[in-house]
């Protein structure tokens, strides 16, 4: 199906019929989840986020575009995991730039980057490419945008490949996910106390934690649960590509 809103399904007759001016970008990674989720995880539900989202703001703005996502992120620390695909930040950051400066010539000014993956860091790039491409660029790292409701629809933390991660999957791609391989997502501590109480950072080597790649209980996943999460990050993403197409007007 063709979609004014979705780039790799729309052509050239059409985008000279619209004036588009916010593009959003997903990126995720690939990478294990545990035993039962798939390895696109990141990707997979990332995308179904910037498509939901997009196509919920062309509804009422027709001047939002989403881009083709990246499929891989920064994993060097899990790759003593099988198939863990890792780049670095600056090859991260080098495409994203690029890809900032074609879309920008065409007449789009304000670029959201969405990330799905933890690993990624577009800090420093949102801060340079602004100084450097007069463009107004934003982050938005899809699994915290409902984290203020976050206990009214989850009962356990999740990390990487637990409860929050599983119900997403569940309600998104259920048939890629395994719930009967799962395990407990129980994963070694720091053995220092700053580590622990978080004031200082460090980057886990995943293999490290445990020897499934999680940190995380996905026991009570739900679809239900992970349909509550997903429609109300939709919303608020939908809402803010709105907001911000409507700035330029």
């Amino acid at each position: 199906m063709i979609h004014d809103w979705l780039l790799e399904t729309t052509n050239l007759g059409r985008v000279r019929e619209n004036r588009y001016t916010v593009a959003l970008l997903p990126v995720g990674a690939t990478e294990p989840h545990n035993l039962h989720l798939p390895y696109g995880q990141d990707l997979l539900h990332t995308v179904a986020v910037a498509h939901r989202a997009c196509e919920r703001a062309h509804e009422r703005c027709r001047s939002v575009l989403c881009l083709p996502p990246l499929p891989f992120g920064v994993d060097c620390n899990l790759l003593r995991f099988p198939f863990a695909i890792h780049v670095s930040q600056a090859t991260l950051d080098a495409m994203v730039r690029e890809i900032i400066a074609s879309v920008r010539g065409h007449g789009v000014d304000r670029f959201v980057i969405l990330n799905g993956h933890g690993g990624n860091d577009f800090v420093p790039l949102v801060r340079q490419v602004q100084c450097d491409l007069d463009v107004a660029a934003y982050l938005c790292d899809w699994w915290k945008v409902g984290m203020d409701r976050y206990g009214e629809i989850f009962d356990r933390p999740d990390d990487h490949a637990g409860q929050m991660e599983t119900s997403v999957a569940l309600h998104l791609f259920p048939d890629l996910v395994e719930p009967e391989r799962a395990k407990d997502g129980k994963a070694a501590e720091s053995p220092f106390a700053a580590v622990r109480n978080g004031w200082v950072r460090t980057s886990r080597d995943f293999s490290l934690l445990n020897d499934h790649c999680a940190v995380g209980d996905p026991g009570g996943a739900s679809a239900q649960r992970g349909e509550r999460y997903v429609d109300l990050v939709v919303e608020r993403l939908a809402e803010f590509l709105v907001e911000l197409a409507r700035e330029g007007e």
